[in-house]
């Protein structure tokens, strides 16, 4: 048995087409599929991953818009698995703080219409649904006490709150 790394599954990618590194080519041949496992982080790291670059490639206005089919298969995914809501919420809130509030407001965005959608919220904060609308668009520009009620709002919902962390040279201080 061999639990694979979540770097690793890009590379195996790669050997079919003859694109990757040939030692991994070597080792994928010579263990038996069914020998090679991943691990539930690997997988949402993953999902993530794919989720990101998708909201990435739609933020920099690339000629490869999000398709319906992924928005409502994201949004149903977020609506059957809480884990996987709670995962969106807190990379929307790593994106912000991190300073990449373009990719954090569509995750947002999607978030809210997964789970406590545009009227409720518009209800919690007392802002209107297409203000809201407005907010968590590509160009949005929410306030921070919008943002507060948003977070708040979705945090509610998910019977979640948000701990941040800093982390310096290998350090993680709370």
């Amino acid at each position: 048995m061999y639990l694979l790394d979540t770097n690793v599954v890009p590379e195996l990618h790669k050997c079919s087409p003859g694109k990757g590194s040939p030692l991994v080519a070597q080792y994928a041949k010579s263990v038996a599929p069914n020998e090679l496992y991943l691990s539930v982080i690997s997988v949402m790291e993953i999902e993530m991953g794919i989720l990101l670059t998708n909201y990435q490639k739609q933020k920099e206005h690339i000629d490869m818009p999000l398709t319906r089919d992924f928005k409502q298969a994201m949004q149903a995914r977020a609506e059957r698995d809480p884990d996987f809501a709670c995962a969106l919420l807190d990379e929307a809130a790593t994106l912000f703080l991190n300073g990449e509030p373009d990719t954090a407001r569509i995750i947002l965005r999607d978030l809210v219409n997964a789970t406590v959608g545009f009227e409720q919220l518009a209800n919690t904060i007392r802002k209107s649904r297409k203000s809201l609308h407005r907010m968590l668009s590509g160009n949005g520009n929410p306030s921070m006490d919008n943002l507060a009620g948003i977070f708040s709002a979705l945090r509610g919902n998910l019977k979640v709150t948000l701990k941040v962390q800093v982390v310096s040279e290998g350090i993680v201080k709370n």
